[in-house]
Order: C-alpha cells, then structure tokens, then sequence
C-alpha cells in the first residue's frame, strides 16, 4: 500500500506545480455556516478605514510651457460651466455629485446625485 502511495507522488511531482483553482463565489456562501443559511459580513471592522473624500470642480488641460507661465492672478479656464455640479470622489473614485454650502464660515457640499454602485464598478472596471 505505500510504494502504491509513493508511486502516486513521484507521477503528481512529475507533473509539476498546478495552477490554484479558486472557489466560485456562490461555493462559498453557505461555507462555515450550518445548513447552508446566508453569511452576513461584520460590517464593524471597517468602520475605521480611512478614505480621503476629494470635490473636484473641474479639470484643465495645458502644456509644460502654459503651466511654467502661470502666476498670481492668472485664470484657469476649467472644463465646466458655473453651477454645475462638482465631482466627490472618495480615494480617486465618483461616488456623487453635489453643490457647494457654506455651514457656520467654512465650506460644505450638498449630495445632490449618489452614483449607484454598478455605475461605480463599471467605472471602475
């Protein structure tokens, strides 16, 4: 029974590493849970993540030489009308669209547009 065993390993080893196959999605929901019953993630432990929430009011374009001229003063053309809503990006990516407020002497912004989230993962994608 073990050269049987033995015999098995030298033929596998010959073969050579194989690739890791991973689990589908739908294999592991009802994984660690008796009968199969739905696993609800703790939401709790990233709850503390930082993430750094970015407004974009608009982009411009320009070359090297255009950047090195600019000075106090200047004015940048951006590639939005007035009023138009800003971006909100949280770590580089649209999450909504909103208005500028001010709330006691600082600024603030107004969600007026949340992007749905698979309108994110295609953007993302």
């Amino acid at each position: 029974m073990e050269e049987a065993k033995t015999a098995e390993g030298a033929a596998g080893a010959a073969k050579g590493p194989q690739a890791f196959q991973a689990p589908a999605l739908d294999d592991l929901a009802g994984a660690g849970s008796p009968g199969g019953s739905e696993v609800r993630p703790n939401i709790e432990v990233i709850l503390d993540v930082p993430v750094t929430l970015s407004l974009e009011v608009g982009r411009a374009q320009m070359s090297v030489g255009k950047l090195l001229r600019l000075s106090q003063g200047s004015v940048v053309e951006l590639d939005r009308n007035a009023g138009e809503p800003l971006d909100v990006l949280v770590n580089g990516a649209l999450v909504a669209h909103g208005e500028i407020v001010i709330v006691n002497d600082k600024f603030g912004i107004r969600l007026t547009d949340v992007v749905p989230p698979a309108k994110r993962a295609q953007a993302q994608g």
